[in-house]
């Protein structure tokens, strides 16, 4: 009963949450980024490099006999997932710099000026002093 308990305290905080809720964004981001590439990106490039279709790429390292499949090494679909991780990469760093300049800019807040430094003993005694012969 204690594991489970133990397990019930740490699914319940904010953090597991919070990062429950960020995997599952982030997939969706991965799939709008694959998405992107693919259809986007992708094609214009394929055109410039002479209408290539880069997930169809392929090094064929042994041809197909009869009913066994031929062995190929896919390169364009590793490259096309390449550009994904990149776009994706690029897109967190720049959050998590947004992020970062904006904790900085909180830490920066001007803070009320510090307090005059107490005078010391000398300065007590002299102020008495003044105020008794202004007397």
């Amino acid at each position: 009963m204690k594991l489970i308990e133990e397990f019930k305290t740490f699914a319940l905080k904010g953090n597991v949450v919070d990062m429950a809720v960020g995997i599952i964004i982030g997939g969706a981001f991965g799939k709008i980024v694959s998405s992107f590439v693919s259809d986007i990106i992708m094609p214009p490039i394929g055109l410039l490099v002479g209408g290539v279709n880069f997930t169809e790429l392929s090094y064929v390292m042994k041809e197909a006999v009869g009913e066994t499949p031929a062995v190929t090494l896919n390169y364009g679909n590793f490259i096309q997932v390449l550009i994904d991780f990149l776009i994706i990469a690029f897109a967190i760093f720049m959050m998590i710099k947004a992020m970062n300049s904006m904790k900085k800019k909180e830490v920066e807040a001007p803070v009320a000026p510090p307090a005059p430094p107490a005078p010391t003993k000398e300065e007590q005694l002299l102020a008495e002093i003044r105020d008794l012969l202004k007397k």
